[in-house]
């Protein structure tokens, strides 16, 4: 199988190494990656500046490894449209190994989810994998590293949803204390939205983003309560963002007996 990884840590996280090294022996891996980190990116792109790609030396096991400008959007999209060859063209897109969980909704500001929705929106099945920690020694990213490649073997033929990902978060345990594998939906929120206002040493007030982590219930079939109950969540996400079921109505609303030329 062939490949593309790409991350939002940049080109030098441990994350995107270790995927790296777990996948290459079995698989031909492409790496392309921002030349820094870009977490919280969301689906940005580069519009106004150059943006420039560099191919370096292979990380462990890739065929070959590029570092760009851009945000995680830009990597897959150049990737595809503009470096990679068609012998090279990807038969998968992951995103990852993220240092951090992606969440509930709180994967609309991920760069991580999105660089792997760039992936589907170009028609190319693709997975995001976190890994729900903040610690980021190389260590702590070989197990899911480990758990991506059985995935892989796993959903071999799965038939990926258009417009879709898969959504993987992983407790940052020890294998032997992993619950299992969940096939959840999206939580609500990870964070509360709350701000800390402050002074800094000239007299000026800042904000600092100081949100704490909400409440969901254990039982909930959530991201968010599978990674608490020490559980691998596994979620499909779409972009498809049209509320059909409200076309109806609201077309009687606004457009009963033709009429659509109130305004």
């Amino acid at each position: 199988m062939k490949i593309l990884i790409s991350n939002d840590d940049g080109i030098a996280a441990n994350g995107i190494r270790v995927l790296t090294k777990a996948l290459a022996p079995d698989h031909d891996v492409y790496v392309i990656a921002p030349d820094r980190e870009r977490s919280a990116a969301g689906h940005s792109l580069t519009l106004h500046t150059p943006l420039r790609v560099e191919e370096l030396e292979t990380i462990t096991g890739a065929k070959r490894t590029w570092v760009t400008t851009g945000t995680p959007g830009d990597c897959v999209k150049i990737g595809i449209n503009a470096i990679l060859s068609e012998d090279e063209m990807p038969d998968i897109v992951i995103s990852g190994i993220n240092h951090g969980p992606n969440l509930g909704s709180d994967i609309l500001y991920s760069g991580t989810v999105s660089c792997a929705m760039e992936g589907a929106m170009m028609g190319i099945p693709s997975i995001a994998v976190s890994l729900a920690s903040m610690q980021s020694d190389y260590e702590d990213f070989e197990f899911t590293g480990r758990f991506v490649n059985s995935l892989l073997k796993k959903i071999e033929g799965f038939p990926f949803p258009p417009k879709s990902i898969l959504n993987v978060n992983v407790p940052s345990l020890d294998e032997d204390d992993i619950a299992g594998v969940a096939i959840t939906e999206l939580g609500s929120r990870m964070f509360t939205n709350t701000y800390e206002k402050r002074v800094d040493p000239r007299g000026k007030v800042y904000y600092w983003m100081a949100g704490e982590l909400t409440n969901e219930p254990n039982d909930a079939n959530t991201d968010i309560a599978a990674v608490r109950n020490n559980k691998i969540s596994i979620t499909p996400v779409t972009y498809e963002m049209t509320k059909e079921d409200y076309i109806a109505s609201l077309d009687k609303i606004l457009c009963s007996d033709n009429a659509c030329n109130w305004y």
